[in-house]
């Protein structure tokens, strides 16, 4: 598993400047995949995640009996009815990907099928408790190991229910939707804090109808879809890595192009801004059902920075690129997360885990229940692991460029998982060097 692989070396930097894209969105991806999965015609998406988590979900769709041809940056999908779904001979594996336990899930408790889907380790950890309670109550009958994977779902013919999720959550929220659209009746799911809407926007774009307003957002059941010609824009969490590295040097100065720019997603530029960097936006393409453009960033100052228990729903996974600019901030800077209590039930403890690898390197962090609190030292060489996540690899590796001395980073094979080429682009901004190449 490529989570579990891979030691890279990164050498200290002075520069960060260029220009680059990034692969495409990963959540998005997983959306339209599924989507055009069950849609009537033939699909093509451009610009699909090279992320190993989105291969992930393209197997188990094939593995499910969906036809469908992937070349790097663009696969095609013929649809098919849920009903036709193929029987599965053995489990499906979702190894990594939260993401594509979760959103299928909602769309097997649908699929007249008995399916287990489980996944690697560090997946079969992680609460499903989340969505085995709404899909439960929709009809569907699931049994799991204490609440987490394997999940084995009996499909049924499922019918609304109105649900509001413990957790602020697009995955869950997404789940409940997808699930609704197979169903009968109408499925509403309240939310008291907004969670990223690539869901509802993708449901529209396949035809789909959703009805949004005052915190709940519905879904008539039986809705065809309608297959599309469909363009995913680069990952704003993975631009968030370069505006760190950007924001935190020196004379840093990063154009990052065609880059989502769902407002839903755009809450880490005005922490970026908060932090003290320059960040400028230009749309390119305001008419799609995914905005994207440019955004540059430039270093300016350095200032304390937070983020609020209402802002972190909308930047859950941009906060170990937060981490990350603030550990290479001037010595004495402060960045504290609070009600961030999700990060410990993400690929790893991500809180235990960032304040491990950031305190190797020499930064002060305080640890709570449902945050943490960086104070920027300066940072030295050391050896840090990711635990097999991908946003730890990534964190640290922007951090390492600060250090005084060489920082090896173990499991950095793993930021692969959403960000294939992350090193050589790390490289090419920097032109810093490794003394071995992640292996």
């Amino acid at each position: 598993m490529p989570t579990a692989e891979g030691t890279a070396t990164i050498r200290p930097s002075t520069r960060a400047a260029g220009r680059v894209t990034v692969p495409g969105d990963k959540s998005i991806s997983h959306r339209y995949a599924m989507l055009a999965a069950l849609a009537e015609g033939i699909s093509t998406i451009r610009g699909y995640s090279t992320g190993f988590d989105c291969r992930t979900t393209l197997a188990c769709l094939r593995a499910l009996g969906v036809d469908l041809a992937w070349k790097p940056g663009e696969v095609t999908i013929e649809g098919r009815r849920v009903a036709s779904f193929a029987q599965t001979t053995g489990p499906l594996d979702a190894e990594n990907s939260g993401t594509t336990m979760r959103l299928l899930s909602g769309i097997l408790a649908a699929a007249p099928l008995v399916t287990t889907v489980t996944g690697d380790a560090s997946l079969r950890r992680r609460p499903m408790r989340r969505i085995v309670v709404p899909l439960t109550q929709m009809g569907a009958r699931i049994d799991t190991d204490g609440g987490r994977p394997p999940l084995t779902i009996r499909g049924a013919r499922l019918h609304g229910i109105v649900h509001r999720p413990e957790v602020p959550s697009a995955q869950i929220k997404s789940c409940v939707l997808l699930a609704g659209l197979l169903g009968a009746g109408t499925t509403t799911v309240e939310e008291p804090v907004p969670t990223r809407d690539h869901t509802e926007r993708a449901l529209q774009t396949f035809n789909a109808s959703v009805t949004r307003g005052d915190g709940r957002i519905s879904i008539e059941g039986g809705q065809p879809l309608v297959a599309r010609d469909v363009t995913v824009p680069g990952d704003i969490s993975g631009a968030a890595f370069w505006g760190a590295l950007a924001a935190g040097t020196p004379g840093g100065d990063i154009l990052i192009e065609g880059v989502g720019l769902n407002p839903t997603r755009t809450g880490v530029l005005e922490i970026l801004r908060r932090a003290g960097a320059d960040v400028a936006v230009s749309v390119d393409d305001a008419e799609s059902a995914e905005p994207s453009g440019r955004i540059r960033i430039q270093a300016r100052t350095w200032d304390d920075f937070s983020v609020a228990p209402d802002e972190v729903p909308g930047l859950i996974d941009e906060i170990p690129a937060l981490a990350a600019l603030a550990a290479i901030m001037p010595a004495g800077r402060i960045f504290e997360v609070r009600g961030a209590g999700e990060l410990r039930v993400k690929e790893s403890d991500r809180i235990s885990a960032l304040a491990a690898g950031f305190r190797a390197m020499g930064s002060e962090i305080e640890e709570f229940d449902d945050g943490f609190r960086l104070q920027a030292r300066p940072l030295h060489g050391a050896v840090v692991e990711t635990l097999g996540d991908h946003r730890l690899a990534m964190a640290f590796a922007v951090a390492a460029t600060r250090a005084s001395d060489p920082v090896i980073v173990h499991g950095f094979g793993a930021a692969a998982v959403s960000y294939p080429g992350f090193y050589e682009t790390l490289v090419h901004l920097t032109c810093s060097a490794s003394s071995s190449l992640p292996r």
